[in-house]
């Protein structure tokens, strides 16, 4: 018979060993998609989609692409997560996620729809600061994201030109060229009241250069006659007065000396 105190040791001993087991490992965490097949993940993902449930359908999405990296499955779902980042208002997952997937299959049938997410993501992205910018200081401002957008839309459109996403492109695109023009624009005028007339001239150039046949180019000129004409460049003065008259010879700008309109410059139409 084993005595008290040995078989009260014993015990103990065991319970010790059972803890420290305990410590030494911890519980794993619960998978939902143990077993299921990459279409039952994506399946699932789809369904969030519609039910506008963006982090689960990314969480299902990103398992789908860890568990099962090859095939259309995955390719699909690479696509669909930037799509559901953006719409959860993740624009710099959304375009990462989007930028990976142009890397990894640059020749996908569905890169035109890349390419038109993209250029929606960064087009929404500058809109949304729009509104502010006629309170701003315009050199604090990044463009980037316009710049970045209208990239997206003119690689879409040299390399799909028949894609269904073209023709929303173009109109995109159109209205891409003016607010960037306007913006340039809107800087050079911002250099003339702070007296910084070469940096004016130059930006107004640039504008006219890069953005040509724009409704910009005709302040952008005016802009580059006043600069001129400010720093006593008589003859770059009189050659941007005679452009300017020659291609607006009813300008209301030069009429009024300056541009009348108290909308914000990024209100194009």
């Amino acid at each position: 018979m084993i005595p008290h105190r040995t078989l009260r040791n014993l015990l103990a001993s065991v319970a010790l060993l059972f803890l420290l087991a305990g410590c030494g490992s911890t519980p794993s965490q619960y998978d939902e998609t143990a077993g299921w097949s990459a279409q039952k993940i994506y399946t699932e993902a789809r369904e969030e989609m519609r039910a506008s449930s963006w982090e689960r359908a990314i969480k299902l999405l990103e398992t789908l692409e860890a568990k099962f990296p090859f095939g259309r499955f995955a390719q699909q779902a690479q696509i669909d997560t930037a799509y559901a980042y953006w719409k959860s208002n993740n624009a710099a997952s959304a375009l990462a996620a989007a930028d990976r997937f142009m890397k990894l299959y640059p020749n996908h049938p569905n890169g035109d729809y890349v390419l038109y997410l993209k250029g929606l993501i960064n087009f929404n992205e500058d809109l949304g600061l729009l509104g502010k910018i006629s309170k701003q200081d315009p050199t604090e401002r990044d463009n980037r994201a316009a710049r970045d957008s209208f990239d997206a839309f003119k690689i879409l459109l040299a390399r799909y030109p028949e894609s269904k996403y073209a023709d929303d492109s173009r109109l995109r695109l159109r209205y891409l060229v003016y607010a960037l023009a306007q913006y340039e624009v809107h800087v050079a005028r911002y250099y003339v009241r702070r007296g910084a007339l070469l940096a004016a001239a130059n930006r107004a150039q640039f504008a006219i250069s890069t953005y040509p046949d724009t409704p910009a180019q005709e302040e952008a000129l005016f802009i580059m006659f006043r600069a001129y004409d400010l720093m006593g460049l008589t003859d770059l003065r009189d050659d941007a007065k005679r452009i300017l008259d020659k291609n607006f010879p009813n300008s209301v700008i030069v009429k009024n000396n300056g541009p009348v309109s108290n909308d914000p410059w990024w209100k194009l139409w």
